[in-house]
């Protein structure tokens, strides 16, 4: 295998830090970054709207791993900053009246945004950056596990915790390694992958979610100007291996679906341009456990109801779902919670057209508020103006007012031959909610 790059990570020669303080450590990319700072000897700090408001609750194990690791977690009240932390960083989420802030620019502390001080503490590496619109994570996870067989022993910052890194101690967004490789999500939301320049890069697909279609397309271009290697480019049907070529690599789901197999196709062809064997990548595949909350399969209940758990949220994500789990089941009962107020004011009427496409008359789609992470957010959109939308369009939807609702109306429905899903991003009840639902807990 061809590898480059200085090895290891030198965190404490690159910014030199006492203690970082993270706002949002909860989330799952501010997580990520406070294993990899803490993995480097980093002293790290965090706060967290969902810690003040319910430290000890069972959805919130995030925090219970990362104490372990020796964060210090603190209200998110500014009382966390103190005048020897040598930074606080933020994401693009975190609004600028945050207390955490203000504490940090009356002490002189620089306030930084994750992805540069992530890029920044995995320059030492040569870095493979994954972007793309849907499947980052699976398709980040894929090609750590296939370099990792292949002896790389690969450091990736995951966004989403894979199933075979996550530990009693350990969130499992982060594969530690002290190979040359490193592969990173970046996040074109924010538009913070520009801050990253890989020697390589996969870009899985481009689709209208944060921006306009034409808009992520020209974002991607830019990006593809800062990668000095290969890069991947999955909105061009000519950079893609063929999904046969996989299969014969021995690579199989128990619910594969052709995002998936689209996943597995662009990590293999990274993995073959960086001189894996294919030996090697059918052996990684074939062993990969998957990624959680990306078609999780939770458990199978007494009457022989699977449930599932996915962190869909947007139009694409929704359908890919829905479309997979559909073709598996007499019917498909989804909870589904919007993750927040402008991304449903702005894809409200793409979601009403396509649940009407793709959910059938027997489905049912269980529609929860909209996820309130708090802050001054425009609440004058709601889940029942969609719910009202999607009647127009006889989708079969439940508006059900909170988690517990939702339970006991599954519940109450649920016959052999169904598949349930709890559907959305952010909101960390839904995993919880999966796992009542296959009564684990």
């Amino acid at each position: 295998m061809r590898q480059g790059g200085e090895r290891g990570l030198h965190i404490r020669s690159a910014v030199n830090p006492r203690r970082y303080h993270i706002v949002g450590v909860g989330g799952v990319g501010m997580s990520a970054l406070a294993e990899v700072l803490m993995d480097s000897g980093v002293a790290v700090s965090g706060s967290d709207r969902a810690w003040d408001q319910s430290p000890l609750h069972a959805p919130l194990l995030v925090f219970q791993k990362l104490a372990a690791q020796g964060a210090r977690l603190c209200p998110q009240d500014g009382s966390g900053i103190e005048a020897g932390t040598e930074a606080v960083v933020v994401s693009s989420a975190i609004e600028k009246d945050n207390p955490d802030i203000q504490r940090a620019t009356a002490l002189g502390i620089p306030v930084r945004h994750r992805a540069e001080v992530l890029a920044e503490a995995v320059s030492g590496r040569t870095v493979i950056a994954v972007a793309g619109t849907s499947g980052k994570s699976t398709t980040t996870a894929m090609l750590g596990a296939i370099l990792a067989e292949g002896g790389a022993d690969p450091m990736v910052v995951n966004g989403a915790a894979v199933v075979e890194w996550s530990t009693e101690t350990r969130v499992g967004s982060v594969r530690r390694g002290r190979g040359a490789w490193c592969v990173v999500e970046v996040d074109e939301s924010d538009k913070s992958l520009l801050r990253f320049t890989p020697a390589h890069a996969i870009i899985t697909n481009a689709s209208a979610d944060h921006f306009p279609l034409e808009e992520t397309l020209t974002l991607f271009e830019a990006f593809k100007r800062k990668v000095t290697g290969v890069v991947i480019d999955g909105t061009r049907d000519g950079h893609r291996i063929e999904s046969t070529q996989v299969d014969a690599m021995a690579f199989d789901f128990i619910l594969p679906s052709s995002f998936n197999r689209q996943n597995a196709c662009q990590a293999a062809q990274m993995a073959l341009a960086l001189g894996v064997s294919e030996e090697t990548i059918a052996r990684a595949l074939k062993n990969f456990k998957g990624v959680e909350r990306r078609l999780e399969r939770v458990g199978t209940r007494r009457d022989g109801v699977i449930i599932f758990d996915d962190y869909a949220h947007n139009t694409e994500k929704l359908r890919a779902v829905w479309q997979t789990l559909g073709a598996h089941s007499r019917r498909l009962l989804g909870v589904w919670r919007p993750h927040g107020y402008g991304p449903l004011r702005a894809m409200t009427a793409e979601l009403a057209t396509m649940f009407a496409t793709t959910c059938r008359s027997e489905d049912i789609l269980y529609l929860l508020p909209v996820y309130d992470a708090g802050g001054t957010a425009d609440r004058t959109v709601s889940s029942a103006q969609l719910a009202d939308l999607l009647r127009e369009k006889k989708v079969n939807v439940v508006e059900v007012h909170s988690h517990e609702d939702a339970i006991t109306n599954v519940n109450a429905e649920a016959r052999e031959g169904d598949i349930i899903a709890t559907l959305g991003a952010r909101d960390p009840e839904l995993p919880v909610t999966a796992r009542k639902l296959a009564g684990l807990c």
